[in-house]
C-alpha cells in the first residue's frame, strides 16, 4: 500500500517541528549530561536525525515516523538537501554513505564519489608551459566530474532500504520544496552572495539564484521549478531518467559548452560501488568508516592506533599536552595519505598495514610528547589532493538500530557553479581533487603523486569520512564533516572528545578543534583556544595558525537507552530533530 503523501504528513505540520517539540520529554537525563552542563545534545527516544539544514532533517524523521528505516531516511535527505543546501547538497556531485544494519551487524560502504569522463588523461589540467592550470581543473567544463548522487542514494533504498518506501516516494518531498520554493535564509542567505562571482559567468544560474544581478535577498523566496521538473522525472523513471535521455544530454551540453570532455556515454556508464567497510578498534570501542577512494576511514584509524598508547585524558581536554599529541599523530597520517592513496580499482592501496596496531607502534615510537617534529623530518611524501569545505554530512539512526553516516559534495561552494541549462542542477568541480602533475603545486599550493592522477573512470581521491562506532558490538555513534583536508582531524577530534574527554555529545561537536596536515608544517587552530595554551604549543614547536572555524559534525550517540542529537553550531540553520 502506498505510504500518505508526503504533502498530509510534514508539511501540514511543518510550522510546529521544533527540535525541542520533535523530541520525546525525557522521564530523566541521562547520566552523560550534567546538570551545569554548558551546551546540551538533543534528545529521543526512537530515531534521530543531524544534518546541516532543518527542513532536510524534519524530511528525514517524518520518514521515520512513517516507518521508514534509517536509509529510507538518509536517502530522502539526500535529496531533500540539493534543494535546500544547493552549495553542498547535490544531484550534480557524489559522495559516500556508510550503512549500518542492525540485524546482521553488518556495515558496508557505498561508494558513489564522481568520476573521470572516458576521455580524461593524466596531462588534460597542464597548460601550454607543462605547469598545472587551476582554471582548467576548476573553473571549465573539465573539472566536472560524472556525477554520482542519483545512482548512489537509489542503489542504497535497493540494497538496504526498509521496503516500505519506494525511491519515488523518497523524492516526493524534494519536488515539492523545489516547485513551492524555500525561504531563502540562514546557510543559504549566508553563502549565495559569494557564490555569485562564479555564477555571473553562466546566465542558467543566476536566472535560479540571482535577481538584478545580484543574489537573492535574505526573506525572498528560492523557486528551482528545473530542479522540480528533473526531480519529478527521475520520481516516476528512476536513476535511468537523469543518466540516459533528456536530463543526460542537457548535462553533458552543459559540460561541453564550458570546455569539457563529458559525453552521454560516460552518463549512461556511470555505477555506484558498494565497498567493504574499513574497521578499527579503540580503547575498547570498534569503529566502522569509509576506504578507498576516500582516505578518511584509513587515516582515522591509523590516527587513533598512534593516540591509543597515550593518556589523553590526564593530559586534559584543551590542554597543550593533548592538542600537541593530536598534532604529532595527525603528520605521519597525512604523509602517508599523500604517497598512498588513490582510486583501489586502479592502484594498490596498502590498507591493512596503514590501520594496523604495529605499524601505529612504529609511528608513535618517532613522535617526542615534548617537541614538535617537523614535516621534513617525517617520511617524505606528496601533500594531499582535497575537496574545499563546501561538503555536507548528515547522521540518521532509527529505531531498530540501523544507522547511516553520509558525506557528499559539489566539491567548491556551489560547485562550478553551473546549473545544467533546462535540469536546474548545479555541476560539481570534483575533478580538481585529482593530482594535475606529479611533484607540482596544484591550486592550493599543495603537489600531488601519480596515485591520484587522472585516468579514464577513475575516482579522486577524497578526504571525506562517515564513521560508525559501537561499543560491545552495540551502535554508540554516527560521525562525520564536510572540512575538506580537516575532515578527517575534526572526526579524530568529535570522537576523542566522547571516549577520551567524556563529553557530552553536544560539546564534543562544539569544542575548539585543531588540524595538521603535514605540509604545510603549521599546526591550524579554531577560535577559542586560550592565548596560553597557544603559547605552550609554540614553544613545543608547533607553528600556530589562528583561522576560522572548519567543518559541520552533525552526528548522534546512543547511551543509556536514549538517542542524543548534536547539529554543529558553526553553521547556521543546521538541525538534530528526533522522536
Amino acid at each position: 500500500m502506498r505510504a500518505k503523501p508526503f504533502l498530509l504528513s510534514f508539511f501540514a505540520g511543518l510550522s510546529a517541528i521544533s527540535v525541542a517539540a520533535a523530541q520525546t520529554a525525557p522521564p530523566a537525563a541521562p547520566p552523560i549530561i550534567a546538570q551545569n552542563a554548558r551546551l546540551l545534545p538533543v534528545l529521543a527516544q526512537k530515531g534521530m536525525v543531524a544534518s546541516q539544514e532543518r527542513l532536510a532533517s524534519a524530511v528525514g524523521v517524518d520518514i521515520l515516523k512513517r516507518g521508514g528505516n534509517a536509509v529510507d531516511a538518509a536517502v530522502a535527505v539526500g535529496f531533500a538537501l540539493a534543494v535546500t543546501l544547493p552549495r553542498a547538497g547535490n544531484l550534480g556531485g557524489g559522495g559516500f554513505m556508510l550503512v549500518h544494519l542492525a540485524k546482521t551487524g553488518e556495515t558496508v560502504a557505498i561508494d558513489y564519489r564522481e568520476i573521470a569522463p572516458a576521455a580524461s588523461t593524466p596531462t588534460m589540467f597542464l597548460g601550454a608551459n607543462g605547469e598545472p592550470d587551476p582554471q582548467k581543473s576548476r573553473d571549465s567544463g573539465l573539472s566536472v566530474g560524472v556525477p554520482g548522487t542519483v545512482r548512489g542514494m537509489a542503489l542504497a533504498v535497493e540494497k538496504y532500504g526498509s521496503g516500505k518506501f519506494t525511491l519515488a516516494q523518497l523524492i516526493e518531498p524534494s519536488v515539492k520544496l523545489a516547485r513551492e520554493g524555500i525561504p531563502v535564509e540562514e546557510d543559504l542567505a549566508d553563502s549565495l552572495p559569494g557564490a555569485m562571482g562564479r555564477m555571473s559567468k553562466f546566465p542558467s544560474s543566476m536566472a535560479i539564484f540571482a535577481k538584478d544581478g545580484k543574489a537573492l535577498p535574505r526573506g525572498s523566496m528560492l523557486v528551482q521549478a528545473e530542479l522540480a521538473n528533473t526531480l519529478e522525472a527521475i520520481r516516476q523513471q528512476g536513476p535511468d531518467a537523469f543518466y540516459k535521455g533528456r536530463i543526460a544530454e542537457q548535462i553533458v551540453a552543459a559540460v561541453r559548452e564550458t570546455g569539457g570532455i563529458m559525453t552521454a556515454e560516460d552518463m549512461a556508464n556511470y555505477k555506484a560501488v558498494i565497498r567493504p567497510a574499513v574497521k578499527g578498534s579503540y580503547r575498547g570501542y570498534t569503529l566502522a568508516s569509509m576506504p578507498p577512494p576516500s582516505s578518511g576511514g584509513v587515516h582515522l584509524v591509523q590516527i587513533l592506533n598512534i593516540l591509543e598508547d597515550y593518556d589523553l585524558k590526564a593530559m586534559g581536554a584543551g590542554s597543550a599536552a593533548s592538542l600537541h599529541a593530536l598534532a604529532e599523530a595527525m603528520k605521519p597520517a597525512y604523509a602517508d595519505r599523500a604517497t598512498f592513496l588513490g582510486d583501489p580499482d586502479r592502484v594498490k592501496v596498502p590498507v591493512k598495514g596503514l590501520t594496523s596496531k604495529a605499524y601505529a607502534e612504529k609511528q608513535r615510537a618517532k613522535i617526542d610528547l615534548a617537541k614538535a617534529t617537523k614535516a621534513d623530518d617525517i617520511k617524505s611524501g606528496d601533500p594531499m589532493p582535497h575537496e574545499s569545505d563546501q561538503t555536507t554530512h548528515y547522521s540518521v539512526v532509527d529505531a531498530e538500530g540501523n544507522a547511516v553516516a553520509n558525506t557528499y559534495t559539489l566539491n567548491f561552494s556551489y560547485g562550478m557553479g553551473l546549473v545544467a541549462a533546462g535540469t536546474g542542477v548545479l555541476l560539481n568541480n570534483e575533478m580538481d581533487d585529482f593530482s594535475a602533475k606529479p611533484g607540482a603545486q596544484n591550486a592550493y599550493g599543495l603537489v600531488g603523486s601519480d596515485a591520484n592522477s587522472v585516468h579514464p573512470g577513475a575516482r579522486p581521491l577524497s578526504s571525506m569520512t562517515p564513521t560508525i562506532l559501537f561499543k560491545d558490538g552495540k551502535l554508540f555513534m554516527v560521525t562525520g564533516s564536510p572540512g575538506g583536508s580537516r575532515i578527517i582531524s575534526t572526526t579524530l577530534q568529535v570522537i576523542t572528545n566522547v571516549i577520551d574527554f567524556d563529553m557530552n555529545l553536544a560539546e564534543a561537536v562544539a569544542a575548539p578543534r585543531i588540524h595538521h596536515q603535514w605540509k604545510p608544517d603549521a599546526l591550524l587552530v579554531e577560535p577559542g583556544l586560550s592565548p596560553d595554551t597557544l603559547k605552550l604549543l609554540a614553544e613545543r614547536g608547533q607553528t600556530v595558525r589562528p583561522g576560522a572555524t572548519s567543518g559541520s559534525a552533525n552526528s548522534i550517540l546512543l547511551q543509556g537507552g536514549w538517542l542524543q542529537g548534536a547539529a554543529d553550531p558553526r553553521q547556521r540553520g543546521t538541525a538534530a530533530i528526533g522522536y
